[in-house]
């Protein structure tokens, strides 16, 4: 009976996780590719237009995409958000339970930690698809050189044409890194401390899964291609790659804030009201 329980749960965590994803993508996707496309603009020629901070890209894209340009990407975004959490759960459950070795023993800390990069790091290697997907998505416009994707089929089907299996993990690297902090941190204290410390890789990992030109060159090779890049190109001395935090102080915390704590209330919630109806 405790095994049956112990899965049921996982089943349960998994099913709250891929709810929490769906509601959040849903409510704040625009803002998405509004950062989406601040970090990709590094200053060399480019089919996006330059936008001067968060209100401006918002406006612009609705003038001249419409409200599809402020959706773009939104499917991936949502398979992908939902997919992400529904596995983080699952995982970090499995993990738990494999750390406790069956027992339901307290977990130190440490364990916890472990358990969530853990997860996180599964969740990567299942996703990275399709948030390159996403991305590649995010930053088309009427005046993209390449035949725009159709939708996350298309895309998925010209990515393997055109470049093959392995252009599906561009950015992989940055990701891993990501997803094991991010999921870390927020099971340990602030998501205001991950976006901060891993908001570079965020930047770095855009810039690689930016689809190639229509000679099918990539503008980066490599992470390290777009550092030294980045590095060198930019016009004063702030920090290169924090291009895409254009959203003022203020605004910036609340929104990360609100973003935070919506997935967590959802969890929360949820996990009530299975403890009441026990």
């Amino acid at each position: 009976m405790p095994s049956f329980e112990s899965g049921r749960w996982q089943w349960e965590n998994a099913a709250a996780g891929a709810i929490a994803g769906f509601a959040t993508v849903a409510s704040l996707h625009p803002l998405d590719v509004v950062r989406t496309r601040f970090q990709v603009q590094d200053g060399r020629i480019s089919t996006l237009p330059s936008y001067k901070n968060t209100g401006h890209a918002i406006f612009m894209i609705a003038r001249t995409e419409g409200l599809r340009g402020l959706y773009s990407g939104f499917y991936p975004a949502v398979l992908g958000s939902t997919i992400s959490w529904g596995l983080y759960f699952f995982f970090y459950s499995r993990a738990k339970h494999r750390y406790s070795e069956g027992s339901g023993k307290q977990l130190s800390p440490g364990l916890h930690l472990l358990s969530a990069a853990e997860a996180g790091a599964l969740v990567c290697l299942f996703t990275n698809p399709i948030w390159l997907i996403k991305t590649r998505l995010q930053l088309q416009t009427p005046h993209h050189q390449n035949r725009p994707y159709s939708g996350f089929s298309d895309a998925l089907r010209t990515i393997m044409k055109e470049e093959g299996w392995r252009a599906l993990y561009k950015g992989v690297g940055p990701s891993l890194l990501l997803n094991s902090v991010d999921y870390a941190v927020l099971g340990a204290s602030s998501k205001i401390a991950a976006i901060l410390f891993t908001y570079p890789y965020q930047v770095i990992r855009a810039r690689l899964q930016q689809r190639p030109s229509i000679e099918g060159i990539p503008k980066y090779m490599d992470s390290w291609h777009v550092v030294k890049e980045t590095v060198s190109s930019s016009p004063d001395q702030r920090l290169p790659l924090i291009d895409g935090l254009q959203i003022p102080q203020k605004e910036k915390a609340y929104l990360i804030c609100r973003f935070s704590l919506f997935r967590l209330q959802i969890y929360s919630a949820y996990v009530v009201m299975h403890v009441s109806s026990e």
